[in-house]
C-alpha cells in the first residue's frame, strides 16, 4: 500500500507541476485527478488510503472557515431565500436527470434516482442502498459526475475569464506557527468529533465550523501555507481519480455514457438555474453558477477559492444542499415512488 500510495503522490505531484506550466484552472487538483483516473483505467497498481482524502479535506474545510468574517456571515444571511431557491434547483435537476438515465440506459428507477441525485457519493450510494439502488452503479455514476464537473465548471469559467469579482478575503492573513497549531488542533478535533457522531463529509464540515466559529469571533490566529493548500488540493485529485478501477469504462458501457449526458445535462440546468438566481438576487454570474454547480463542497467551493468567486456564498449554498439532501432524500424517494403508484392507478 505505501509503495502504491508513493507512485501516486508522485504520478499527481508531477501532473500538478505540468499544469502549473500550462496554466490551467485548479493545477493542484485537476492535474492528479486526470492523470490518476487514466492511468488506473490502464491498469496502474496505484492507491490513495481514505485518509488521504480526509487530510485534503481539513484542508479545504479549515481554508473556507477562515472566510466567514462578521460582515461576510451578515451577507450570506441576507442570500438565505436564494439558497433555499438552490437547493429546490438541485433536487428538480437531480430528479429530471435520473428519469432521463432511467430512459437512455434502462437501469432500474431506484439506481437511476439515487444516481443522479445531487449530493455526496458515499451519502447517496448509502442512502440508494436502504431502498434497493444498485450501490455500484450508484457510487459510478456520482464518480463520473463529479469528474465531468470538475473539467468542465473551471474550464468553462476560465474561457469565460472571470476572477476576482467577488473580493472576499480571509480573517486571517498571514502565517503564524503558534496559531496554526491551535488552529490545526481544534479543526482535527473536531473532524474526528464529526466522524464519531457519523455526519456527512465530517472532514469537512467540523474543520468548517471551528475555523468558521473562530473567524466569526474574530480570533484570527493564522493562515494556512499555499504549500498546504496545494497539498490539499493534490489529495483530493488523487482521491477521485482513485475512484476509477481498471474495468470502470468496460461495466456497463452504455450505462456510463447514459450517465455522462445525463451529466452534461444537470451542469446545464444548475448554470441556467445560476443566472437566473443572479438576476433575481442581484448575485454576481458567475458565483450563482458555482454555488448552484452539480459538484462536491470541497470542489466547488475550492474553483470559488481559486478564481476569487464569493468564497463564503459558494460554501454556505453547498452545505445547505447537502444537508438537505442527505436528511431527506430518502423520504423524497418514498413521496416519488408513492406518486408514481397514484398516477399509476389512476391510468388504470
Amino acid at each position: 500500500m505505501l509503495l502504491a500510495f508513493s507512485k501516486t503522490l508522485l504520478l499527481g505531484l508531477t501532473a500538478a507541476l505540468i499544469c502549473v506550466w500550462l496554466t490551467t484552472p485548479l493545477p493542484w487538483m485537476i492535474g492528479p485527478l486526470l492523470a490518476t483516473a487514466m492511468a488506473r483505467m490502464a491498469g496502474a497498481d496505484l492507491r490513495s488510503p481514505q485518509q488521504a482524502r480526509e487530510a485534503g479535506q481539513w484542508v479545504i474545510g479549515t481554508a473556507l472557515g477562515l472566510y466567514f468574517t462578521p460582515a461576510v456571515m451578515h451577507i450570506v444571511a441576507s442570500f438565505a431565500p436564494s439558497i433555499l431557491l438552490a437547493v429546490l434547483a438541485a433536487i428538480m435537476t437531480g430528479a429530471l436527470s435520473g428519469w432521463l438515465l432511467h430512459r437512455l440506459s434502462g437501469v432500474d428507477p431506484c439506481t437511476c434516482f439515487f444516481a443522479m441525485a445531487v449530493g455526496g457519493a458515499s451519502e447517496m450510494a448509502n442512502q440508494g442502498e436502504r431502498h434497493g439502488a444498485l450501490v455500484d452503479k450508484v457510487a459510478a455514476a456520482h464518480s463520473l459526475r463529479i469528474m465531468l464537473v470538475v473539467l468542465v465548471i473551471p474550464f468553462g469559467l476560465r474561457l469565460w475569464d472571470v476572477h476576482g469579482q467577488d473580493p472576499y478575503v480571509q480573517g486571517a492573513k498571514t502565517v503564524m506557527l503558534g496559531g496554526l497549531l491551535i488552529l490545526t488542533a481544534a479543526t482535527v478535533c473536531a473532524a474526528l468529533l464529526m466522524r464519531r457522531l457519523d455526519v456527512p463529509n465530517a472532514w469537512v464540515i467540523g474543520p468548517l465550523l471551528v475555523a468558521t466559529g473562530f473567524t466569526y469571533a474574530e480570533i484570527n490566529l493564522s493562515t494556512l501555507p499555499q504549500a498546504v493548500i496545494n497539498t490539499g488540493q493534490l489529495l483530493i485529485g488523487v482521491s477521485l481519480g482513485n475512484r476509477f478501477s481498471p474495468g470502470f469504462l468496460k461495466t456497463a458501457p452504455r450505462y456510463l455514457a447514459s450517465v455522462a449526458a445525463c451529466s452534461v445535462l444537470a451542469i446545464v440546468l444548475a448554470a441556467t438555474s445560476g443566472m437566473a438566481l443572479a438576476a433575481w438576487s442581484g448575485m454576481h454570474t458567475a458565483t450563482a453558477i458555482l454555488a448552484t454547480a452539480p459538484g462536491g463542497i470541497a470542489e466547488m467551493s475550492l474553483t470559488a477559492k481559486t478564481l476569487q468567486l464569493g468564497v463564503p456564498i459558494v460554501t454556505a449554498f453547498h452545505v445547505t444542499r447537502m444537508v438537505v439532501l442527505v436528511l431527506g432524500i430518502g423520504p423524497l424517494f418514498v413521496l416519488a415512488q408513492r406518486w408514481a403508484s397514484f398516477r399509476s392507478g389512476r391510468r388504470r
